[in-house]
């Protein structure tokens, strides 16, 4: 008797017409980008670009959801360049640009539609309405489409400005926040889809709101949100590879604290009956730490590079870089413990807690109390 394997057929074959169409926008994207903007990228932006192209279709082919969103932020970012006209005074003067899609207007609307995300999702958990924790992931996709649109203008309002001055909108702690805030919630989507809760999103929007705050009296306080000149040490091509890598970590692990703050309170009783089982909440906390320490290694090779070639040396225990291994080895340990130990339950959950205070220190702390190389971005 000969036994039949059900193996899964290669992914080429399980491809479909919208696939492909997919690709063939991502791809087309791609090409439009280098003849418009090609005269501004040197050879390893260009690099990137193309590397960024495949890597976008696959994602887009893994995470179907991600496909409108690149639609939708492609189409609206494409129509706000257009509206300037060339001209940054247009920022003031026309109507969609003033109101809804300028950087600024789209950033404070994603601003905005994170806290009313927030509210629908605590209002929906305690109410135990789907509705409304659906509404809650309606505004957090809206706000997601809006933050994104916002950085892409803010990119080229930064060449409006000057040839000399633009630049990618990942550089100083106004931005990488907003970069946050994205990052993490497009984490969380797709960690509530594939366990159909909602519940979750409760805890995480939190630390997402905490982000908002911060940009907000960044933003109002500081005059955060206007566009500088980048200082020597940036003008790098490695910080579009590092940065976002980073923050994939940075998401990841504020992720996981908020899920420990759940899994506290469900283990003592509170919130126990509208908060999905223990074990999913320790199962995804997991697998976020897994995927943010994962990146975090890359980031920090990255960094190092990066070190190597602006100040010829990998590392020079700075503060920032000391503070980043403090992270990746607090995270590596707490991995090792799950994964070789088999540790589970409240102190895994309380020492995911902790690693946001040990992490924010390393992202924020360390820019506000100490001094380095990485000076450049304090408060």
């Amino acid at each position: 008797m000969e036994l039949v394997l059900n193996r899964p057929a290669p992914l080429l074959k399980r491809l479909s017409l919208l696939d492909w169409l997919f690709a063939a926008i991502v791809a087309a994207s791609g090409i439009f980008t280098l003849s418009r903007f090609g005269e501004y990228m040197d050879i390893y932006e260009k690099a990137i670009l193309l590397a960024a192209v495949p890597s976008l279709v696959v994602f887009g082919w893994f995470w179907k959801p991600f496909r409108p969103l690149f639609i939708v932020v492609g189409a609206i970012s494409l129509f706000a360049v257009s509206q300037y006209q060339g001209n940054l005074a247009r920022m003031e003067e026309a109507f969609f640009l003033k109101y809804l899609i300028s950087s600024q207007a789209a950033i404070m609307w994603m601003c905005a539609l994170f806290g009313l995300a927030t509210l629908a999702y605590w209002g929906g958990m305690l109410a135990r309405s789907e509705f409304t924790m659906k509404t809650g992931s309606a505004l957090t996709w809206s706000a997601v489409a809006l933050g994104f649109v916002g950085l892409m203008v803010r990119w080229y309002e930064s060449y409006l400005i000057g040839t000399d001055i633009g630049h990618i909108p990942v550089s100083n702690l106004y931005e990488v926040f907003v970069l946050f805030c994205l990052i993490t919630a497009m984490m969380y989507l797709y960690y509530e889809a594939r366990y159909q809760t909602r519940q979750m999103g409760a805890f995480v929007l939190l630390v997402i709101s905490a982000a908002v705050g911060f940009i907000l009296w960044y933003t109002f306080d500081r005059g955060a949100h206007e566009i500088q000149p980048l200082v020597p040490a940036l003008k790098s091509w490695w910080m579009k590879l590092h940065v976002p890598a980073n923050f994939v970590g940075y998401g990841a692990f504020s992720i996981a604290a908020m899920l420990g703050v759940a899994y506290l309170l469900a283990a003592r009783g509170i919130l126990a009956s509208r908060l999905p089982k223990l074990e999913v909440i320790d199962d995804v906390m997991y697998k976020v730490v897994a995927v943010g320490f994962a990146f975090f290694t890359i980031a920090t090779i990255l960094g190092a590079m990066w070190a190597a070639d602006a100040w010829g040396g990998y590392w020079s225990w700075d503060p920032k870089e000391t503070w980043a291994l403090i992270v990746w080895l607090n995270y590596a340990a707490w991995l090792h413990i799950r994964l070789v130990k088999g540790l589970r339950g409240p102190m895994l959950a309380w020492w995911a807690v902790i690693g946001l205070v040990v992490t924010t220190f390393a992202f924020l702390g360390v820019n506000m109390f100490l001094s380095g190389l990485h000076s450049y971005g304090e408060l």
